[in-house]
């Protein structure tokens, strides 16, 4: 959520900047700006794409300068506008300023600003810093900025540039991502690394209150006391290629079809002659045989997967699972006793909800288990072990990869628990290992799908409403399905755990409504197909998802997508396929931006 870049070195930084951020439209924007200084500090801001911003920029006959910062604005203090635009600037021109996240106190700030004379144009919190800055400013940047830090409360990613200094800028992080790149040519800040990559894989993480100092040959990194930080270099493995479409007309697409591999080289590594080895767990046989209970904590589609991770665990290795909004945890006073864990799910590692939730269970003294895509990223960081998802980049807002890979750790973690504690002997194991290690192939085959789906999501596509139903496994898939549909394509959907259908919801069922029908489960299959009948008696239009063989559902659906026949624990993997391909298309054909949808964001850094 909201995009930051800076540059200082030998280039033009304006068309750095630009591309960077174009980098980072995925995390959702409605705005744009940059500040470049060369002769002097050049603001240049725009609502709306990224390409309004360039064609201001070209029609000024471009913007001189081999430093600057720019930003990409998803909206919390006041409407998209071109004065709420970022960067924001101080009363006299001195300071320009981005920023990601909250200020909390921002109210009181400028208040107090005010009556020293401060008038502010925009209706953001993030003009508070600069005038802040501003009247603190005494000639130094970083002891300008060690007092700001002092005074605001909040999170936040900035990037600070004044007009006095003009070969130097400052950055600093809390609770919102930032880290540097560096090369030979320049250096760099992002809020993610896709914004720096075609210029060099080298750069630090920033932790909380770590104030880098920005200079063409070199940056500094120091602690609020001013004493230097020595950091390691990461370095990215994979190509600016990855994060490219790669013909694909929207990156949605390509990380569909890209999941056969991600959970390869999710899955793979993690097996060794049948048996599950998690090498990153610091887990003894008898930390796993102590576990009291287990909760799972997240947002969005990574809660979805946590839901899943619920069903498989507490069949398989029985142990009582409890599955929480991030958002809804820490302010529920949760009871978390001794030898409970808390398993952390978030793609990108800095999910503000699910970090804040993450810190409420270290406060209480329980084990932090997380599973992140992003490596170093800030959840990774504070966690006792971690278990990356291996899913590489994943640019499009509307998570698919990212989701399918969570759910394969899930249920990883679930059979090694599950043989630990004795609950999964070891012949079921290895059938089970076995099933799971058939996963990428099966998905392959339901690739086939493609031109039916397609076919389908065409003829449902001016649907108003979509009820989407299940049991068990089912239901937690059909959550994910749901939320598909509705992110990408605006159409109202809701997903319901199918035996509730009769507390009041089939009242919304009339002669058409699309109802999606999720029949996996060989155990509730025949209950499911009740519901089915239940909903085409009200005039409902099914689409069914089976298993191949079961073949009665087609007697009262009128359309059934089958996937290959799997161990029912395994089909949320499966079924999810053709409703990502299904969603996909619906918003085509609606004419969505696939990519970016209106009011989202791929990291969500605010609360």
């Amino acid at each position: 959520m909201c995009g930051i870049v800076g540059y200082i070195g030998k280039a033009q930084a304006a068309p750095i900047l630009i591309k960077g951020l174009s980098k980072l439209e995925y995390r959702g924007y409605d705005s744009a700006g940059i500040a470049v200084f060369g002769d002097q500090v050049q603001v240049v801001k725009a609502k709306g794409r990224l390409a309004e911003l360039d064609e201001k920029v070209k029609n000024m006959g471009g913007v001189k300068g081999c430093m600057g910062i720019g930003h990409t604005r998803w909206a919390t203090h006041g409407a998209p506008s071109d004065k709420n635009a970022h960067p924001h600037t101080s009363m006299n021109g001195r300071i320009s300023v981005v920023h990601n996240g909250i200020i909390e106190n921002y109210i009181q700030l400028k208040s107090e600003l005010e009556k020293q004379g401060y008038v502010f144009v925009s209706e953001t919190d993030t003009e508070v810093i600069a005038q802040l800055f501003d009247s603190l400013y005494n000639g130094d940047l970083v002891d300008t900025l060690i007092r700001v830090i002092g005074k605001v409360r909040g999170s936040y990613a900035l990037g600070i540039v004044c007009s006095e200094k003009p070969d130097e800028f400052v950055a600093v992080r809390k609770d919102s991502p930032l880290l540097v790149g560096i090369s030979e040519d320049g250096n760099y800040i992002a809020s993610d690394i896709p914004a720096v990559l075609e210029y060099t894989k080298d750069y630090y993480l920033l932790n909380d209150n770590e104030i880098v100092v920005m200079k063409k040959d070199g940056v500094t990194i120091l602690d609020l006391d001013k004493n230097e930080i020595k950091k390691d270099i990461y370095h990215v493995d994979w190509d600016i290629s990855a994060a490219e479409k790669g013909g694909y007309d929207y990156f949605m697409m390509k990380e569909i079809m890209e999941q056969p591999k991600a959970l390869k080289a999710t899955i793979s590594p993690r097996l060794d002659n049948g048996q599950i080895v998690l090498d990153q767990l610091k887990y003894t046989d008898e930390d796993i045989k102590n576990i009291n209970r287990i909760h799972i904590v997240a947002c969005g589609s990574a809660w979805h997967a946590g839901i899943v991770g619920k069903y498989v665990i507490e069949d398989l290795a029985r142990i009582p699972v409890e599955v929480d909004l991030a958002s809804e945890f820490r302010y529920r006073n949760p009871i978390l006793n001794k030898n409970d864990v808390c398993i952390i799910i978030s793609q990108s590692g800095e999910t503000a909800d699910t970090l804040a939730a993450l810190r409420e269970a270290k406060r209480q003294g329980i084990r932090i288990l997380s599973i992140v895509n992003v490596v170093g990223s800030s959840i990774a960081r504070d966690s006792d072990d971690v278990l990356y998802t291996w899913a590489g980049p994943e640019i499009a807002v509307a998570t698919t990869k990212g989701y399918s890979t969570q759910v394969a750790l899930m249920y990883l973690i679930a059979l090694k628990f599950g043989q630990v504690r004795g609950c999964v002997s070891a012949e079921e194991a290895a059938k089970l290992v076995a099933e799971l290690e058939s996963v990428p192939e099966k998905i392959e085959q339901l690739f086939a799908l493609d031109g039916k789906m397609k076919e389908l999501a065409e003829g449902h596509a001016n649907a108003k409403d979509v009820f989407i139903i299940g049991r068990g496994i089912d239901y937690a898939v059909a959550l994910e399905c749901s939320l598909k549909l509705k992110e990408i394509s605006y159409i109202h959907s809701e997903a319901y755990a199918a035996g509730e259908l009769k507390h009041g919801t089939i009242s919304l069922i009339e002669e058409g409504t699309l109802v999606v029908a999720i029949a996996t489960q060989d155990t509730l299959y025949e209950k499911l197909v009740s519901n089915v009948k239940e909903v085409k008696a009200r005039g409902a239009n099914v689409l069914a998802i089976a298993k191949e063989g079961n073949t009665e559902i087609a007697e009262v659906a009128d359309e059934v997508i089958y996937i290959p026949a799997i161990d029912d624990r395994f089909t949320a993997s499966l079924d999810v396929i053709p409703m990502q391909l299904f969603a996909y298309y619906v918003a085509v054909a609606r004419g969505c931006d696939v990519d970016k949808p209106r009011n989202l964001a791929k990291s969500v850094t605010v609360e």
